[in-house]
This record gives structure tokens, sequence and C-alpha cells, in this order.
């Protein structure tokens, strides 16, 4: 590309101007003044190229003050220009005509004023600021959240659970009098977490509990560890003053083995009751409830089914125990133990529990209730179970001081740690029965994985939750 000819300008103000194509203009004041033109010598080549060289060194020299002087219009009038240009959108240079038989491009858009928008999707506005960060909650602040989302049970739920489990108790009772005149069985009452505030979703059931009335003077406890069984946990019913009042005179005698009342044998017969005598079709329609016997179950389960709520029932059949208060359960043991009665420390343990709290209200209660509802569901914790938990969280209760809502995380935590030291001794003593190991049930491999779970979940506690 050729370059334009060089202009030669006399010095003196001059108007601003702008070439679009930037072309440098050298302005070379002349002397004698602004209006003086020199005269023009006879053009030779020798003469034109020493002009050249003398113009060239003029304009990389220093300027003189004069010159600096008639320019200072001049640079201001250039950074007029310069914003000027900025300003307007620069002009695409015009390709050369294409022939006729070559497509045409289509015209580049223009930056400033385009003429349609550039896709048919939607537009998406700027944004003005950038979003918030994420809060950074702590792990007190995540366990009262999983509390209140995955613990709090609604109290209309509450109201209804309690309804059905009532109704469900009077209609059971009014078959066991009818379908054994001759058993004195006692007033069904239906408790246990939830009539505690102990209850953790719809997974604890109602203990509807199924007492025996046993005759004064006739019968004796005898406690497991002085049987055959040896196991601490239980107790022996056994029949005596059989020489005043021999076998036969009670109602109760027809369920003895080896002159103990045995629990074994009053499980099958109230689970023949409850899975094939029992109109479970028509007790349910009358409640406006679905009702099935689990039959899968080693226990005497319910499974009530309402609209709004599931909820399962415990069929409990008991005896008064040693001390008032206490309580022997007919339980499916195995082995040499599965005649005996074991003994139920969970009406001790939700008094215990209350008590407690009730001295500095505290939050022991609510600690258990955490501790089941993250163990449940945990695939390896969930073989603790409420007993286990329930014992942990009284040791802690009765050893701290500060059970206050804030110190709730510490505790949590402090738990965590009691369980992981008593699955490496494999011995969690029970707080009522010192001799009774709670741990006993599961086998080494079991404990391996609850600590392994435990290890973790004391490093990242966050992702028990």
């Amino acid at each position: 590309m050729e370059s334009g000819p060089i202009r030669l300008r006399a010095g003196g103000p001059r108007p601003p101007q702008a070439s679009a194509f930037h072309s440098r203009v050298l302005h070379v004041p002349f002397p004698g003044g602004p209006g003086a033109r020199p005269e023009r010598p006879p053009a030779s080549p020798g003469r034109g190229a020493e002009a050249a060289t003398q113009l060239i060194d003029r304009a990389t020299s220093p300027r003189d003050e004069d010159d600096t002087k008639g320019d200072a219009p001049c640079l201001e009038d250039s950074w007029q220009d310069l914003s000027l240009l900025k300003a307007t959108p620069r002009l695409q240079s015009r390709p050369p005509p294409a022939a006729l038989s070559q497509p045409v491009p289509p015209p580049a858009p223009s930056l400033s004023a385009p003429e349609g928008p550039a896709d048919t999707g939607p537009q998406t506005l700027p944004l003005l600021s950038s979003p918030a960060p994420p809060l950074c909650l702590t792990f007190q602040e995540k366990l009262l959240a999983f509390e209140r989302d995955h613990v709090t049970v609604p109290g209309a739920h509450v109201s209804l659970a309690k309804q059905l489990a009532g109704d469900i108790a009077l209609e059971l009772q009014a078959y066991l009098r009818n379908k054994f005149p001759d058993l004195p069985f006692g007033a069904l009452v239906p408790g246990g977490p939830l009539y505690e505030g102990l209850q953790v979703g719809a997974a604890d059931p109602v203990r509807l509990l199924v007492p025996l009335a046993l005759e004064p003077g006739l019968w004796s406890l005898v406690a497991g560890s002085d049987t055959v069984a040896q196991d601490p946990r239980c107790w022996a019913v056994r029949r005596t003053q059989l020489e005043f009042r021999p076998r036969g005179s009670s109602p109760w005698d027809r369920f003895l083995v080896g002159g103990y009342l045995s629990s074994r044998v009053l499980l099958e017969l109230l689970r023949k009751a409850l899975t094939a005598s029992v109109n479970w079709p028509a007790i349910g329609s009358l409640l406006g409830c679905l009702i099935r016997p689990c039959v899968a179950s080693d226990e005497l389960l319910l499974e009530v089914q309402h609209e709004c709520l599931e909820l399962t029932v415990a069929v409990l059949l008991a005896v008064a125990g040693a001390q008032d208060g206490d309580l022997l359960l007919a339980w499916p043991l195995e082995g040499l133990a599965g005649n005996l009665w074991l003994q139920d420390w969970y009406p001790a343990e939700a008094a215990r529990l209350r008590a407690l709290d009730e001295q500095d209200a505290g939050t022991r209660r609510r600690l258990l209730l955490l501790l089941c509802a993250v163990c449940r569901s945990h695939p390896a914790l969930w073989r603790l179970g409420r007993d286990r938990l329930a014992q942990v969280v009284l040791r802690l209760g009765e050893q701290e001081a500060d059970w206050a809502e804030e110190a709730l995380g510490e505790h949590f935590l402090q738990a965590l740690e009691l369980l992981l030291s008593s699955l490496e001794r494999a011995s969690l003593p029970s707080h009522f029965n010192r001799s009774v190991n709670l741990l006993d049930g599961l086998r080494e491999e079991e404990i391996d994985d609850l600590g392994f779970a435990l290890y973790h979940g004391l490093q990242a506690p966050e992702g028990l939750l």
C-alpha cells in the first residue's frame, strides 16, 4: 500500500482536523512568520534529497520554545479528537467489489446499534451484584436444624397416635376377655416413648402392656444369674406352695415348664391369637385405619396405617418385678433363657432422665432423641438401639453439670466418645445393674463396624446429620 505525500503546513493556529485514516501531518514553521512563504527553488535531485533530510531531522529534533507555544492548542485539540474517536464507532473498511459469481458475505453487525438480537434464546440480565456467600453454620446450629427437621413430631400426630393406641387397647382387651375368660389379664395400658415425650418419628413402637394378674403367695422370683441360664438380664417366675395349692389350682399352671411360668409358651399362645383369631379388618374399619399383625417379627407387633400417619404397636406380656414399678417382659430369648422373663428398664430410664432434666431444665432427653434419630438412619449405628443409647445419656447426665441448650452439641460428641471407648473395651454396663453388659448381644464384626463408624463420625460429625 502506497503512503500519501507528506504535506507541509505553516505554523500558527490551525483548525483541528481528524483523519479517519490517521495520516501523520508534520507542522514545520517557516522563518519569517506564518504568512511568509519561501521561494520555491528550482527543482533538482540534490536539493530534493537535502530538503527531505532536513525535514526528517527537524521532525525528530526537540522543538523550540516558540513552536511549543504555538502547538499548545493543538495538543488540547488532539485529546478532544481522541475522545471523539473513542466515542464514535470505527468505520469498517469497505472490501473491494467482488465478482458477481462470488458470494458476498453479509455485513458485520455494528457494535453500537445492532439490528436485531444475536440469538433467539432468553436474554440473561447482567448481575448487578454478586450473590451473598452461603452461611457457614456451626455444628451446634446444624444439630438444632436436624432436630427440627427429623426429630420433632407434630402435636397433632402425637394426639392421633395416642387415640389410636387407646382404641386398639380397648378392642384387644375385649377380645382377650372373650377368648380366654379363665385367664385373669389385667387392664391393657398403652405407654412408651410416645407418652414420655421420647418419640422419634414413627419408628418407636407404642408399648401395649398386657399384664398377668398372678395370685399372691403362689409365685416367687428367682434372679436369672441363679438359674441354669446364668443370665443377669432375666428373672424366673417359679410356682410355689404346691403342697397347699397343688398344680392346677391357678389358671396359669398350664403354662408351667419345669415348675416355672414359661414366657415362651405364653408368647406362642398370644401370637396365634393375634395372627389368626382377631378380626383386625373389622376393628380397623371401625377405627378408620388398617391394622395388620407383623408375622415376620419374633415380637408381637401390630402395624397401623392411617391416612395421616403410620404407627407400630408392640404387644408385651408383663408381670410385676421384684421392686415396685419394675416389670418383667415375655421376650423372645434364645437358648436356656427362652423360658425366662426379661427385666424391663425402660420405665426406670425414662423416670430418671425426666427427674434429672427437671432439676436443672436440662437437655438430656433431647440428646437421647438426637442420638436415636442419627443412629437409626445410619447403616451401621442402627444396631446400638435405644437401650444402649439411654444408658450412655444417663451416665453423662449424672457426670456433667452444664446441660443448657448451648452445650447440646458438645454433649453429643461426648456421647459418641463414650460409646467408642465402650466398644474398644467391649463393655457397656447397665446403669441399674452393673453385672449386665449391654454389648453382649453383639458379634465381634458388628462391634468393629460400630467402632469404625463412630471413629469417622467423630472426625466429621456433620456427616452423621
